[in-house]
């Protein structure tokens, strides 16, 4: 599995809610061309920690519990990473940071679109994950 850094730069450009979250991403070259178009379905529960510190866990399907992700609307990404059998951690150019491990009995996270290769992390989660971390200078 390849680690989504091309994440790296790219703003959120929506965020949906339902049984499942959905998080639009977006990122242009310079010449104004599309270098990446991107939706990261997340299954599972998810950990947001803003700047300050503060953590909450959200669950998909919860409603007006999952406001907390609105206010990544138009925050670039300046850190991505996947450790262990699949634990997905963004971070924002706010301080916040999203997090989602994957789940013993479902699907938890998949990221799809293009200027990147697709991931899915199925049950149970992973295991070839390379050691690779990309983040903004």
């Amino acid at each position: 599995m390849k680690v989504p850094a091309e994440l790296v730069g790219a703003r959120v450009t929506r965020a949906a809610f339902d049984y499942q979250v959905r998080i639009s991403f977006t990122d242009h070259d310079l010449d104004g061309r599309v270098r990446l178009d991107g939706e990261l379905v997340i299954e599972t529960p998810i950990t947001v920690t803003n700047a300050f510190g503060t953590r909450v866990s959200l669950t998909p399907g919860t409603g007006t519990a999952l406001a907390p992700l609105l206010g990544l609307f138009t925050k670039a990404v300046t850190k991505a990473e996947v450790t262990g059998l699949g634990t997905l951690s963004l971070g924002f150019d706010d301080g916040t940071r999203l997090s989602v491990d994957p789940d013993p009995d479902y699907e938890s996270w998949s990221l799809t679109g293009s200027g990147f290769e697709p991931v899915l992390v199925g049950p149970g989660g992973e295991a070839d994950w390379p050691a690779r971390v990309r983040s903004a200078a």
